[in-house]
C-alpha cells in the first residue's frame, strides 16, 4: 500500500511539474517579448525626441508612431498581468513613448495630447510630461542661440505651466511612481532655464538699444 501511495504521489508531482513548466515557460516568453518591445520603444522615443529638437517634426512623428505601435499592443495584452506591471516592466517604455509625443506637441506648438489619446495610464503620462517639460530647456536654449528670445520665453512659459500643474497632484508615491522626485528635478531645470532666458533677453534688449543709438549717431 505504501509503495502504491508513493507511486501515486510521484506521478502526481510529475504532472504538477509539467503543468508548472508550461505555465512558467509561457510567462517567461511573455516577459521576454515585453522586454524586447520596451527596449525598442525607448530607442524609437529617444530618436523621435532628437528629431523634434532638430525641427524635423515629420520624422519625429513617424518615429513616435512606431513607438506607439510597438508598445501599446504589448501593454494592452499584459494589462491584467499585475506581476508585470507591479514590477514596472513596461512603465519606462510607456513613459518614454509619452514623453516623445508630448515633447513633439510642446515644441511644435501642437495640441497637447491627453493620457487617453496616448493610450497610457496616469503615472507614465505624468512622468512623460515632466520629462517633456525638461526637454523644453534644450529647445529654449536652441531658440536663444538663434536670437529668438520670444520663442524661448514661450517655451519657458510651457515649462512653468507644466510645473504649476504637477505640484497640485499630491498623491502617495506608490500611486504616482515617484512623481514628486521628478517634479523636484523639473523645478531645478526650470529655475536654470528661467535664469538663462532672462539674462539672454536682457542682453538682446540691450543690444537692440545700442544698435538704435548707433543708428541715431550715424544719422547725425
Amino acid at each position: 500500500m505504501a509503495d502504491t501511495g508513493s507511486e501515486a504521489v510521484g506521478e502526481r508531482l510529475r504532472e504538477v511539474a509539467e503543468l508548472v513548466r508550461k505555465d512558467l515557460s509561457a510567462t517567461h516568453e511573455e516577459r521576454e517579448n515585453a522586454l524586447r518591445a520596451s527596449r525598442q520603444t525607448i530607442q524609437l522615443a529617444s530618436r523621435s525626441i532628437r528629431a523634434t529638437h532638430r525641427g524635423q517634426f515629420d520624422e519625429a512623428r513617424a518615429l513616435w508612431e512606431q513607438a506607439r505601435d510597438t508598445i501599446l499592443p504589448v501593454a494592452g495584452a499584459l494589462r491584467d498581468r499585475r506581476d508585470f506591471f507591479d514590477g514596472a516592466l513596461l512603465h519606462d517604455a510607456e513613459k518614454e513613448y509619452a514623453e516623445a509625443g508630448l515633447t513633439l506637441a510642446l515644441v511644435a506648438g501642437e495640441r497637447l495630447p491627453l493620457s487617453d489619446d496616448l493610450g497610457v495610464g496616469a503615472a507614465p503620462y505624468l512622468h512623460g510630461l515632466t520629462e517633456a517639460a525638461c526637454e523644453l530647456r534644450r529647445a529654449a536654449l536652441d531658440a536663444l542661440r538663434l536670437g529668438d528670445a520670444g520663442r524661448a520665453e514661450r517655451l519657458l512659459s510651457h515649462m512653468e505651466e507644466v510645473y504649476g500643474v504637477l505640484i497640485t497632484l499630491d498623491f502617495p508615491e506608490a500611486v504616482t511612481r515617484g512623481l514628486r522626485r521628478a517634479t523636484d528635478m523639473l523645478r531645478g531645470v526650470l529655475e536654470r532655464t528661467r535664469g538663462d532666458v532672462t539674462l539672454a533677453a536682457r542682453q538682446m534688449a540691450l543690444e537692440r538699444r545700442l544698435g538704435t543709438l548707433e543708428e541715431r549717431l550715424d544719422g547725425r
